[in-house]
């Protein structure tokens, strides 16, 4: 299997003892599921990941795009998904997502 050219990474809350903790995991509920149909609706060449706890949780749900090293912030519904994938096809990252 090649290597993909970017991850998407996902923070899912889960902590070093294994419990849920900040607000990623209440609000994306179902989100994986999306992203991963939407990448390979677009054909993009990605790999959808499930992480541990990010501890960006003042800013979550975040979401993280690598090699790019693009962290969003509030990637709380689909229309934030899809606009942050839309950029993502433009070769560029989605400002109003975009944390500083």
């Amino acid at each position: 299997m090649a290597t993909p050219e970017r991850m998407i990474i996902c923070c899912q809350s889960f902590r070093a003892a294994g419990d849920p903790k900040g607000i990623c995991h209440k609000q994306t509920e179902g989100f994986l599921q999306y992203i991963e149909e939407e990448v390979l609706d677009r054909g993009l060449d990605a790999l959808v990941v499930a992480t541990t706890c990010l501890k960006q949780c003042e800013s979550g749900p975040i979401m993280v795009i690598q090699p790019d090293n693009w962290w969003f912030k509030g990637v709380d519904s689909e229309a934030a998904i899809d606009a942050i994938l839309d950029a993502l096809e433009e070769g560029e990252p989605c400002a109003e997502y975009l944390a500083a």
